[in-house]
């Protein structure tokens, strides 16, 4: 499906899980996989796109990269705040959102255009906000 997208290669974190990280691609589809790195900055500046689990972090950091963003959640999660930011995100138009078992059918049917820019922070007027809510101003 990423090979039909114009997609050439599939960089991958792994982390923990069972995937292998020294797989190999296919002559359709270059893989490069690792386990974790310190920072995904790079990776990220360099992605055309970004499939992620739904975590804050990382949610956040792809967005304020102005990279397009398809969120897969984990429903087999308790208390899942992953999910209510994803539907949120998905809502105000800034992701796509779907879970393992529609990855296949979002990547075939997604239209990037679609997606809103995420607009940057504000952390001035936090700092305001939290001068007040102290006592410092």
């Amino acid at each position: 499906v990423l090979r039909s997208r114009g997609y050439g290669k599939l960089v991958l974190q792994v982390g923990r899980g069972a995937l292998d990280p020294a797989l190999s691609g296919s002559p359709a589809l270059a893989v490069e996989a690792f386990r974790f790195k310190d920072s995904l900055a790079e990776d990220l500046c360099r992605a055309d796109l970004v499939i992620s689990h739904a975590g804050a972090g990382s949610c956040l950091e792809t967005l304020e990269k102005g990279k397009p963003l398809i969120v897969v959640t984990n429903e087999k999660l308790m208390n899942n705040h992953q999910l209510e930011l994803a539907k949120q995100l998905n809502r105000d138009g800034h992701v796509l959102c779907c879970n393992c078992s529609t990855l296949v059918e979002t990547l075939q049917l997604m239209d990037l255009s679609t997606l809103k820019p995420f607009p940057p922070g504000q952390p001035e007027k936090f700092a305001l906000f939290l001068d007040k809510v102290v006592g410092f101003q």
